[in-house]
């Protein structure tokens, strides 16, 4: 069965858009006919077919000057994220405080800006969380601790919005972008072997579930897992002997 949008006419901005599952996101929405804006602090490598606009999502002074560029905005993709590998122990407190600006404070003042012509419009915003938000993130406590936020966040803007705008969010698990092979220790195959759907998600698997959430409808205030059925636990290899 294949599933088709169609959101010509609509105008969708993607935070982060540049690359990765941003990048995945905003050709989605392009190839379902939307106008799409893409926004990041530095300039995409190649040709994307969207717009871009340079911009750092946690200045407060950059996203006005960001929002204020559109007429009308139907869907704000909040996927501009991530951290280093930062053990909490060690680590600048800025560096934390940073992780939290650009995973947490960042969505929710482009929310805030975006408000108003979300509303006008009757659109949606969609917030990319992760799994890390969900289980513990050793490692990235505070990218952890952020996206859990993000995921109240999503819960809190939705009932707060509601009924004019729709705030749901993404829970992407592991996910194969550009740089997997170095992000993830012990190198793809065996991450892929702790993912019951034997592979990690894709770009267009999480955009897949954009073009979904940004159409009009009644769910609103929910968290779509986008995990493959989880990672299996540590506990249920423990047991097991080596192989020879």
């Amino acid at each position: 069965m294949t599933v088709t949008y169609d959101y010509a006419g609509k105008v969708v901005l993607v935070t982060g858009g540049t690359k990765g599952i941003g990048a995945g996101i905003a050709r989605a929405f392009q190839e379902a006919g939307a106008t799409v804006v893409i926004c990041a602090r530095t300039p995409p490598a190649g040709e994307t077919g969207a717009a871009f606009v340079q911009a750092d999502v946690r200045d407060p002074e950059d996203v006005a000057r960001l929002i204020s560029g559109f007429d009308r905005l139907d869907v704000v993709v909040n996927n501009a994220g991530g951290s280093p590998h930062a053990p909490l122990d060690g680590t600048s407190p800025r560096l934390h405080a940073r992780v939290i600006e650009l995973n947490l404070t960042a969505p929710l003042l482009v929310s805030q800006r975006a408000y108003p012509l979300l509303k006008a419009s009757g659109g949606a915003v969609i917030m990319i969380g992760s799994a890390s938000g969900t289980r513990p993130s050793p490692g990235t406590s505070a990218y952890g601790a952020a996206k859990a936020g993000l995921h109240h966040l999503a819960r809190c803007l939705a009932a707060e919005w509601a009924p004019e705008v729709r705030v749901n969010s993404v829970v992407v698990g592991l996910a194969a972008t550009e740089n997997a092979e170095e992000h993830y220790e012990g190198g793809r195959a065996a991450v892929e072997a702790a993912i019951p759907a034997g592979r990690m998600a894709t770009p267009e698997d999480v955009a897949r579930v954009c073009l979904w959430l940004g159409g009009p409808g009644y769910v609103t205030g929910a968290e779509v897992q986008v995990h493959g059925g989880g990672e299996t636990p540590a506990w249920r290899w423990a047991g097991r002997p080596a192989a020879p």
